[in-house]
């Protein structure tokens, strides 16, 4: 499964980054693949040890901040392995295929 989340400290200030960095190096550590872009990190594995990843993170964050926004969106399929990946070069093969893309008419 794959897993895109974000963790938000609520009324920990303007910069958050330190405590978002906090959240990031849990993911980090967990050994999972992972990918952290500027709004979310997407974490990949069973839902076990993704779950825990993610509660990780949120426990790491409310240590230092006692509020904590947790936005979360998961693709769940059996049967996959390296979707983080997969996903992505999907589109981009896609992407590189002349004609493939078509402008559509406006209405």
């Amino acid at each position: 499964m794959l897993v895109a989340f974000s963790v938000t400290p609520i009324g920990a200030g303007e910069d958050v980054g330190d405590l978002v960095a906090e959240a990031v190096r849990v993911v980090r550590a967990s050994g999972l693949p992972n990918e952290t872009n500027a709004m979310f990190t997407t974490v990949e594995g069973e839902w076990d040890e993704v779950m825990a990843v993610v509660r990780g993170a949120v426990d790491a964050v409310s240590a230092r901040c006692g509020r904590v926004s947790l936005v979360l969106k998961a693709d769940i399929r059996a049967g996959t392995t390296d979707a983080l990946h997969a996903k992505v070069a999907s589109i981009e093969r896609r992407l590189a295929e002349p004609g493939r893309i078509r402008e559509v008419d406006a209405p």
